[in-house]
């Protein structure tokens, strides 16, 4: 990721600027976009998923979750994405791939996601409202809890929604379509007012 690699180039360079963007007498919701996240894909060789939840409690205090859902231990996070397969993700851990292959690597295969990736967290009233204008599934907070997860589309582009907490949630999208993911986000938050917020 630009910020942990030292590249200073967030995947909205040239894109996006920091400010109150669309409606200027409101602040529907906030977005920030975050790049001290570390991320790495880890799926379960074949017959290894027991081995593997084993390993991880051993290692980190986790077992991965079985279905679309985030658990946690510590900075560490495993967000379920697939059968036998999840997302890890830490704060401000530039190594944390290898230190996932050193520890996973006989059960699971590991690569680094970092660089691949525009990551944002939003908040604010209409968040939902916003997201409802491409995102195809229900995001009420009745049916799409806290920790839960989703691997979607948003505007034609892959999109993966985390619900981090019950104000916050994040989105993560391949960087190479950070544009037109970006172009449709801003459009969509456009009529409630927005803040993008740049770390």
């Amino acid at each position: 990721m630009a910020s942990l690699l030292g590249l200073e180039r967030s995947a909205l360079a040239g894109l996006a600027t920091a400010g109150h963007f669309g409606r200027a007498d409101a602040t529907g919701l906030t977005i920030v976009e975050r790049t001290d996240i570390a991320f790495a894909s880890v799926i379960a060789k074949r017959d290894q998923r027991g081995t593997l939840a084993t390993a991880c409690d051993t290692a980190f205090g986790l077992v991965p979750p079985d279905g679309p859902r985030r658990v946690a231990a510590g900075a560490l996070t495993f967000a379920g994405t697939g059968p036998g397969q999840w997302i890890a993700s830490a704060e401000a851990d530039p190594s944390l791939a290898i230190r996932l292959r050193t520890l996973l690597g006989p059960f699971a295969a590991v690569a680094d996601q970092s660089d691949s990736r525009l990551v944002l967290h939003l908040c604010g009233p209409q968040v939902r409202d916003a997201l409802a204008k491409g995102v195809p599934i229900d995001l009420h907070p009745e049916v799409f809890k806290v920790g839960d997860v989703a691997v979607t589309v948003a505007a034609y582009s892959g999109v993966q929604i985390d619900r981090l907490d019950a104000a916050t949630w994040q989105l993560t999208t391949p960087r190479s379509t950070a544009g037109s993911f970006w172009s449709w986000l801003s459009a969509s938050a456009a009529e409630f007012g927005y803040d993008v917020v740049m770390k």
